[in-house]
């Protein structure tokens, strides 16, 4: 299978590199000092600012942009904007009936995530895991939320059973997840950067509600294979085709 190199599926593979740098460069220094990584990104603005500061405001310019969106972001997030809409005819019942199988899905998905996001709170205030733990998990979802768009998603997978990105109802749920292990921490930049992540997701929750039919392929045009510009799912598509071609004469 060719893969066609889009321009959003090349930016989207520059962006996991950037995410893979970042993953690795913290996670050299929590292995070398977890003490000095947590003080490092929990230290006053005042005396300086370090790596960690830089790669907050990351974070935070990442989680703005998705509150005010632009021609720069994929498809996936810009769906939710009026001037991406494009009517498709339909019946009103089969889009209540799509509405209601993916709000199930999603509180699905969030309650998998919180209960798993639960243990790791409960380990924290065990004293089992520290909050350098925490960090380094939260860089590991950071990895983890491109890996979920580029590769393998295990939520599309095995609960929202949709065909690609741009048709995910929880698409912009990536930053509240991400962030969910700083709720833990007691501290301006881990709370900042967990409550913004759930004014993004609140955001996203408030449009899917009162404008359902931008969401769906049956309603609009946009979300549709042969009108699709950003094909991001082409590295997802070609390991299910290898996969398959793997496993076929198995079952033959």
């Amino acid at each position: 299978m060719a893969i066609q190199k889009t321009p959003m599926l090349k930016r989207q593979t520059l962006q996991f590199c950037f995410r893979l740098l970042v993953f690795f460069t913290v996670l050299s220094l929590y292995l070398y000092d977890k003490n000095l990584m947590y003080q490092l990104a929990t230290q006053p603005i005042q005396l300086g600012i370090n790596l960690l500061h830089i790669i907050w405001l990351i974070f935070m310019v990442m989680m703005l942009a998705h509150l005010f969106p632009n021609e720069r972001l994929p498809m996936a997030m810009r769906k939710s904007c009026q001037q991406h809409y494009q009517a498709q005819e339909h019946k009103e019942i089969d889009l209540l009936r799509f509405v209601q199988q993916q709000n199930i899905r999603a509180w699905i998905v969030m309650l998998v995530w919180l209960f798993g996001n639960g243990v790791v709170g409960l380990l924290y205030l065990m004293d089992i895991l520290c909050n350098a733990d925490l960090l380094m998990l939260t860089v590991f979802f950071y990895l983890c939320d491109y890996i979920c768009i580029l590769f393998f998603c295990p939520f599309q997978t095995g609960i929202m059973k949709n065909k690609c990105c741009v048709n995910c109802r929880i698409y912009d749920w990536g930053h509240f997840m991400m962030f969910t292990p700083m709720l833990f921490i007691r501290n301006f930049f881990s709370w900042s950067l967990f409550f913004t992540s759930a004014v993004v997701l609140i955001h996203w929750e408030v449009t899917y509600a009162k404008h359902p039919e931008r969401f769906w392929s049956g309603s609009n045009k946009t979300l549709q294979c042969a009108h699709c510009q950003d094909k991001t799912c082409q590295y997802k598509r070609a390991i299910v085709k290898a996969v398959s071609r793997k496993e076929g004469p198995e079952y033959d």
